[in-house]
């Protein structure tokens, strides 16, 4: 049984298939950056998708302060568009057909908050990523690092919870790494909400993580605060 964080993720998750088990009991702030960290197959982003509930065969649970997002034992499994959760994967999958502004403003179509409210979180997403001069912009032509800025302003412009990164630089040189890591530490620094970060990248995680869990072939081998 993990001790869980008051408003962080607790989280008790087995998930059995042919020639690996993730079997994961910890638990997570619920301010700052957490880091899972690990080598390529060591269950990184097996994880982030049982948090968001995209693994339907993951038994355990999966709580985020006082609400319950999966309780096997309960035969409870809330869906994912019921989850506030806002998660950017490796490639920013925009809309290529919309501009910015309008793939910004897709994410909001299935809040029920006042128009007010919602220019406000579509607002504070695009000061923060600093993507103010890129609104009109067609998807096509933003840069790698762009794309990235524009998708993570996506995902909190929903007024997410808890935000998940998928290695978000993966896909990125290293020219489009460093024009976006200044944006993610000042991401670091605002955002109010826990974030958790897939990376395999030492640099990052010495430069964003508060807290890190390490996974090796499943299960977590070591945790702990960074910062």
């Amino acid at each position: 049984m993990t001790t869980a964080v008051a408003g962080g993720l607790s989280l008790e998750l087995m998930l059995k298939r042919e020639g690996f088990v993730l079997d994961v009991q910890t638990a997570l702030p619920a301010r700052g950056i957490t880091a899972v960290f690990g080598a390529s197959g060591s269950g990184k982003t097996t994880l982030l998708r049982c948090v968001a509930g995209l693994e339907t065969e993951a038994h355990g649970r999966v709580s985020l302060g006082e609400t319950l997002w999966q309780d096997s034992e309960r035969k409870l499994l809330v869906p994912t568009w019921q989850r506030r959760l806002g998660y950017v994967f490796q490639e920013a999958s925009l809309f290529e057909h919309l501009d910015v502004r309008r793939n910004l403003e897709f994410g909001l179509n299935r809040l029920r908050i006042d128009r007010q409210a919602a220019r406000g979180a579509l607002d504070d997403a695009i000061d923060l990523l600093g993507i103010g001069s890129l609104l009109d912009r067609s998807t096509v032509n933003l840069s790698g690092g762009e794309k990235q800025r524009v998708a993570i302003a996506r995902a909190l412009v929903t007024q997410p919870k808890i935000l998940l990164l998928d290695e978000p630089l993966a896909s990125l040189d290293i020219a489009r790494r460093k024009e976006i890591l200044p944006w993610l530490e000042r991401l670091h620094r605002e955002l109010q909400i826990p974030v958790i970060y897939v990376t395999h990248s030492l640099d990052e995680l010495a430069r964003l993580a508060d807290h890190v869990v390490m996974l090796d072939q499943g299960r977590v081998s070591a945790s702990g605060n960074l910062q």
